[in-house]
């Protein structure tokens, strides 16, 4: 995934990125060196105590934790215990459903419908569930989380010549995203 993302903010954009991925954990002192960081799963989720800290640091700092659920499931066990998490993290600061108006939508290319539909939605699940928004913690007036049950990460590690690719780029959402948090 992190690869045709690398490369799409590279050919559409000026933002310098490293040429490689970056594994990093919650609990690194390196985290607040990061701006974005991108988290993907379908099993359970639990970060430490000092895992939530550095998480909250990592916001204050304006930073963005996105976090996909690959399971496209709003009941599974990603999804329940990842927003568990993030209630512990943000006591009183609730993941909430993100308007399809926000600048997010909007922040390099233009989706005026909310967040971009994943071929996984479509047809790749068989369940022709359509996820129409995404949720978010905002803090001091930004996006600090930003979560998905849409499958994003699968879908940008689709190879360029799959057929929704040679469509639509699918990595122009990530680009909004790297863009946001930029500004």
């Amino acid at each position: 995934m992190a690869a045709n993302v690398l490369d799409s903010i590279v050919e559409y954009t000026s933002i310098p990125v490293y040429k490689e991925e970056v594994v990093i954990s919650a609990a690194s002192s390196e985290l607040l060196s990061f701006p974005f960081v991108f988290m993907t799963g379908h099993k359970l989720v639990r970060f430490s105590s000092a895992e939530r800290e550095h998480l909250r640091r990592f916001a204050d700092a304006g930073g963005l934790l996105f976090s996909d659920d690959c399971n496209h499931d709003v009941n599974g066990l990603y999804a329940r215990s990842f927003e568990q998490e993030m209630r512990a993290t943000f006591p009183g600061e609730a993941l909430v459903k993100l308007p399809s108006a926000h600048p997010i939508y909007r922040s390099f290319f233009t989706f005026t419908g909310g967040p971009p539909r994943t071929s996984h939605e479509l047809n790749g699940w068989g369940d022709n569930i359509v996820h129409e928004y995404l949720k978010a913690v905002e803090r001091r007036g930004r996006i600090a989380v930003l979560y998905s049950n849409k499958d994003y990460g699968c879908e940008w590690d689709y190879d360029w010549r799959n057929k929704h690719f040679l469509r639509e780029d699918n990595t122009k959402f990530a680009i909004n995203i790297v863009v946001y948090v930029m500004a």
